[in-house]
């Protein structure tokens, strides 16, 4: 089976690539991307920023030269469902987006994992109280890139998968303003990020630490988790 997996950034593909093999690196107009083996499946692996945007025309992209058999939206989440611990693994059942909603597929052997609707937005939820008003609409956790995925593999007519690590949780509000420094290429202005959080750094500098840690963890339960599926 040839799978292509779409996430926004490196760090969220880190945990896979681990428990991949033949890895090397595709010549795509992508951030990122690679190619290789995950057990039976040949892959494609690739990043491209944040938002539906982004995520579509990474699937584009990747058509040019690889054609899967489904597409697959990973990388991270933040928490709906207070319930939701860091690194703890999402499978979407649909995908929230607006006024519509795409089915997502489960695979169909998969270690413990959280089941549910998830949101797909085009800004970061970044206060406990939006996360409140997005919980009550059912959803259990939100991102940023599965509508774009989920879009492109219905007009394609393909099996789509959402699976995501949290790095967030419900009750927290982000002390950074990751909206404000979101560029036109999917990509979070470091320069920027870190001279806002020098104006506020003893709760702005302990956030950004908090969240690269976590990212890490996450990464790595992603990876961990989807090499250990059967799709």
């Amino acid at each position: 089976m040839k799978l292509l997996f779409v996430a926004s950034n490196v760090m969220e593909s880190r945990g896979l690539l681990r428990r991949c093999a033949q890895v090397r690196p595709l010549n795509l107009p992508l951030h990122w991307s690679r190619t290789g083996f995950l057990g039976d499946h040949e892959i494609l692996l690739t990043a491209n920023g944040a938002g539906a945007r982004r995520a579509a025309a990474a699937v584009d992209a990747a058509l040019a030269s690889f054609r899967p058999d489904a597409l697959v939206s990973m990388g991270f989440c933040g928490a709906l469902d207070p319930s939701l611990a860091i690194a703890g693994i999402v499978v979407a059942t649909t995908i929230f987006a607006g006024d519509r909603a795409f089915a997502a597929e489960s695979p169909v052997a998969a270690p413990p994992h959280h089941l549910g609707p998830i949101c797909s937005l085009d800004h970061v939820a970044a206060t406990a109280a939006e996360k409140r008003g997005l919980h009550s609409t059912g959803a259990i956790a939100v991102e940023m890139e599965a509508a774009g995925v989920a879009q492109r593999a219905q007009t394609l007519g393909l099996p789509f998968f959402c699976i995501k690590s949290v790095t967030d949780l419900a009750g927290e509000t982000m002390a950074n303003d990751f909206n404000a420094v979101l560029r036109s290429d999917g990509r979070f202005d470091t320069i920027k990020i870190l001279a806002s959080s020098l104006r506020h750094p003893w709760v702005r500098l302990p956030e950004l630490f908090r969240l690269r840690s976590r990212g890490l963890l996450a990464a790595r339960s992603l990876g961990d988790f989807i090499a250990d599926c059967r799709f």
